[in-house]
């Protein structure tokens, strides 16, 4: 059972620096290729954004294989405390809470620039300099919805199935993803097969992250009936098809609406949110996490 106590070492120990974090390893490696990319050639970027992907995907199961191959030649517990050393890695649970508690802190000091600042230095890429404190709060909750499915449950299921060689391939092409699919000229080639593929692989996390989303909301006084209602109706409605679930499913959860002008708007015709449904969606977080340990370590186990 190596899923619970990698999570709890992430809990106990957050993030290592960037220079021992894997996860900044690849995107070190994903930078390199990218700087030696052709330019303003579509057809071979979208070659080159593939073979980043293959390559770095490839390399990250192999050295998921060796590493497992290594701890097993130890005893227990030495060898499933590294494999979980290695795993919590993936994991992204301690990072996420913190940030959206920092976010939390700032708005409940009233301190909008402070909070607008650190939304968009720990949780969005979006430009959050004119969101009003509502939006602000909408933004981290939408955040911390969208990066349970990436940053917890998708690592653990693919874990469950495959072991460090699925859950390592999988963070990468997922980072491969946040840095390069975006549709702005410099990456609108080069990132299409790393999104494509990250959309391929959080087909079932997402799903499974707002299933438990759903079944979290009592935890924070919201309504099963009633998210898992908002989740349906409502997923379809942002460009990714994975990342409306678990989002919709929080605006059910907490019962209030989560806009991005222009986008989407998730549970239209709630109320408006409040900085304390941010801390409601921690708490769901948390509850999700728990869901979560028992269902991969399941699949784990079978």
């Amino acid at each position: 059972m190596i899923i619970a106590p990698a999570l709890f070492l992430d809990i106990l120990l957050g993030d290592p620096p960037n220079r021992f974090h894997p996860t900044a390893w690849m995107g070190n490696l994903i930078s390199m290729f990218t700087f030696h990319r052709p330019r303003e050639k579509p057809a071979l970027e979208l070659i080159h954004g593939g073979a980043i992907v293959v390559f770095g995907a490839g390399l990250s199961a192999l050295v998921g294989n060796a590493l497992e191959y290594l701890f097993d030649q130890f005893p227990a517990p030495f060898n499933w405390l590294g494999i979980a050393l290695i795993l919590k890695s993936t994991i992204s649970f301690r990072g996420l809470y913190r940030a959206a508690a920092e976010v939390q802190s700032a708005l409940e000091k009233g301190d909008l620039v402070e909070a607008r600042r650190l939304l968009s230095w720990h949780l969005v890429s979006r430009d959050t300099s004119q969101l009003d404190k509502s939006k602000v709060t909408a933004a981290a909750i939408e955040s911390v919805a969208e990066n349970a499915s990436d940053g917890i449950i998708a690592p653990l299921f693919f874990f469950a199935v495959g072991g460090l060689p699925a859950a390592l391939a999988y963070r990468f092409i997922n980072t491969a993803d946040s840095m390069l699919g975006y549709r702005d000229p410099a990456r609108e080639w080069l990132g299409k097969i790393p999104a494509r593929f990250d959309d391929i692989l959080n087909v079932i996390p997402a799903r499974l992250a707002g299933l438990f989303i759903v079944l979290s909301a009592p935890f924070c006084g919201g309504k099963v009936q009633q998210a898992w209602q908002i989740m349906w109706r409502d997923a379809g409605q942002t460009a990714s098809p994975n990342a409306g679930v678990p989002m919709s499913a929080m605006a059910g959860a907490l019962g209030v609406e989560l806009e991005k002008v222009g986008h989407y708007r998730l549970g239209h015709g709630l109320r408006l949110p409040e900085v304390a449904d941010l801390a409601c969606a921690r708490r769901t977080l948390i509850c999700s996490m728990g869901w979560g340990i028992i269902v991969t370590s399941l699949i784990e186990v079978l």
